[in-house]
């Protein structure tokens, strides 16, 4: 269908054209993607190697057992299931799996950084459990002992650590002996980190949690999908009943090929200097942003937060907008404490995992800041920042080529 590759061809170019801040985004390798678009989509699998329920998967058992081997080895995990198709399913899976009947679970205040399957009430998580949250400090951090008075009170089933928007270390011991005094389960969603934690740049939560889940295309540059990963003999058999058939058929192994290229990607030792990058150039820009008088959070790892309604007076909504007209991708995003409603916010997130896989540098990082905020101030018009904006990615590398 000829339209269609039009519009691949459109997208190539927007991506190669644009400064890609969203955090929750990056580029996939050449093999990644070429797996992922392999003959491997032809086959059905359900079940697991060698316990399917269709013939023909003797080699679509091997790949699967490999991603499973590559992750275990890159997380140090007993087991790990790479069936999942999204971040969403895997949680899914580990509620399912720790508590089918139902139960409570203590989760960050979404509006501080949670992710909707944290409890939100447009999400499947709030009617299927019992979700209680804990706040963030006044300084934008996690405060343990608060979070320890209120799993006293509550009493929950599971805390849940891990964000969509939190720029600091998360101290995963101290969340492990707060469930171990009130006698809970302990749940990582390090979707967002987990890049990080691969490359020994974040701590693991995979020797405190009793279940980590993830997402494999975020910090981790591998294909959109989840995964999940156990330490326990018992609950490994749980998550995988809850993947299969609880809340998924047929696996994608087409995706799962290209989940094990992404492992095997991110054991490399230049993975680790990419993700230090990471880390390098988000606080660059940051600190620059802070030096010009916008107001954002500190950051410990590839994201941070600009207020841009206490910055230049403009919703984070209206912000994104703004710099999408320059060829800057951000996204709008609850900042703790926001008054406005998640369509609006007062804040944009900002990260990057992605261009710096194209090659952006510490020095772009601080230039980039420098044009976010002229642009948002009014202090340079449209066509100004474009050409400063084309002048960057144009030395990068092209997407096709990673």
């Amino acid at each position: 269908m000829k339209e269609i590759f039009e519009l691949i061809d459109k997208e190539c170019d927007r991506q190669n054209e644009g400064i890609e801040l969203i955090a929750s985004e990056n580029y996939a390798s050449k093999m990644v993607r070429k797996a992922c678009g392999s003959i491997l989509t032809n086959k059905y699998a359900e079940g697991y190697p060698n316990r399917r329920y269709y013939g023909g998967c003797k080699y679509v058992d091997l790949v699967e057992e490999l991603a499973i081997k590559k992750a275990c080895e890159l997380f140090g995990s007993k087991y790990a299931n790479v069936q999942p198709h999204s971040g969403s399913q895997a949680n899914a899976a580990a509620y399912r799996a720790l508590m089918p009947a139902g139960g409570k679970i203590l989760s960050l205040v979404l509006n501080d950084g949670g992710h909707l399957t944290h409890g939100s009430p447009v999400s499947f998580s709030s009617h299927l459990y019992d979700f209680v949250h804990y706040p963030l400090s006044s300084d934008g951090k996690l405060d343990y002992e608060v979070i320890l008075e209120i799993a006293k009170k509550e009493k929950p089933n599971a805390i849940l650590a891990g964000y969509s928007a939190y720029p600091y270390i998360i101290d995963f011991k101290k969340f492990k002996e707060i469930c171990d005094e009130v006698g809970c389960y302990f749940i990582v969603d390090m979707a967002h980190i987990a890049g990080l934690v691969a490359s020994g740049k974040h701590p693991n939560p995979v020797p405190y949690a009793d279940i980590v889940t993830s997402t494999t295309h975020k910090t981790l540059r591998g294909p959109r999908g989840g995964l999940i990963l156990t330490n326990s003999d018992e609950l490994i058999k749980k998550i995988n009943s809850a993947i299969f058939p609880y809340y998924q058929g047929g696996p994608l192994e087409h995706i799962i090929a290209g989940k094990a290229i992404c492992f095997d990607e991110a054991l490399k030792d230049d993975f680790k200097e990419y993700a230090g990058k990471i880390i390098e150039n988000t606080k660059a820009c940051r600190d620059v942003l802070a030096k010009l008088g916008a107001l954002t959070s500190d950051t410990e790892n590839h994201l941070f937060l600009l207020n841009t309604l206490d910055s230049y007076g403009i919703t984070g909504k209206d912000a994104q907008n703004k710099l999408e007209e320059i060829d800057i991708t951000a996204n709008k995003n609850m900042i703790p404490g926001d008054k406005l409603s998640p369509k609006e916010t007062s804040g944009l997130r900002i990260g990057f995992a992605a261009i710096t896989t194209r090659g952006c540098t510490k020095q772009d990082a601080e230039k980039i800041a420098l044009i976010i905020h002229e642009y948002l101030a009014n202090k340079i018009d449209a066509v100004t920042a474009k050409k400063q904006v084309k002048e960057m990615t144009s030395s990068w590398q092209k997407i096709e080529e990673l």
